[in-house]
């Protein structure tokens, strides 16, 4: 059994996952009654996005059951001690790489999340899950969260906040990551930038997409 697997996790997350299911944006007006066009122009904007954020702060937004899975054997196989994520949201994902950190014996994981009532969601759950000893939570703005007092090693990077950031936030990471280290990009396409930077043979990476929307890149020595 894994941490993963087991109480008080694995019925946390399916109780997690149900409840966002059932809380999806695609049936509430704050979201459903944006245009297509609308929603992608928001999302790929380094500005507006803030105004789509907010109307989204009651809703978890998490990676998918897969996604989770996924993330957690990339970090239990790669031996990750050190892990930063880029949009905390109620910590779905950040459970799953807790978990995978707690099984490799320890380490440190610091997430970021710019909506305090998020932040507070995230903290119960982690709590809940009996992880929330391997995790710093850092609010506000991840340009300058993310900016300073991070580790020299960076084993594991997910990109999962506002999408219009991701080569920014890149660029804030880049320098810390060890040859080897896993970067995870969820919602990857609507940042075409950032798609265009990891698989740039010029640039370090080895990337590829996983599933409809995921972006796993290596970052090669």
């Amino acid at each position: 059994m894994s941490t993963l697997t087991s109480a008080p996790l694995a019925p946390l997350l399916a109780r997690l996952f149900e409840e966002a299911d059932a809380a999806s944006p695609a049936a509430s007006p704050v979201f459903a009654d944006v245009p297509e066009a609308e929603r992608t122009r928001l999302m790929r904007s380094r500005t507006d996005y803030l105004d789509l954020y907010a109307r989204l702060k009651d809703f978890p937004l998490p990676v998918s059951p897969e996604t989770g899975t996924l993330l957690y054997m990339l970090a239990r196989n790669s031996g990750a001690r050190s892990i930063v994520e880029f949009g905390t949201s109620f910590g779905i994902s950040t459970l799953h790489l807790a978990a995978a950190l707690r099984d490799n014996g320890g380490g440190r994981l610091i997430t970021s999340e710019f909506e305090p009532s998020k932040v507070a969601r995230a903290q119960e759950n982690l709590e809940a899950g009996g992880l929330a000893d391997l995790v710093e939570i850092r609010a506000g703005d991840a340009l300058q969260t993310l900016g300073s007092g991070l580790p020299d090693s960076i084993d594991l990077v997910l990109l999962d906040g506002a999408k219009a950031l991701y080569p920014e936030i890149l660029d804030l990471l880049e320098s810390r990551l060890r040859p080897g280290a896993i970067v995870v990009a969820d919602n990857a396409d609507y940042s075409p930038e950032y798609l265009a930077r990891v698989r740039s043979p010029a640039a370090g990476y080895l990337s590829t997409g996983f599933s409809e929307d995921v972006e796993v890149s290596l970052r090669l020595g």
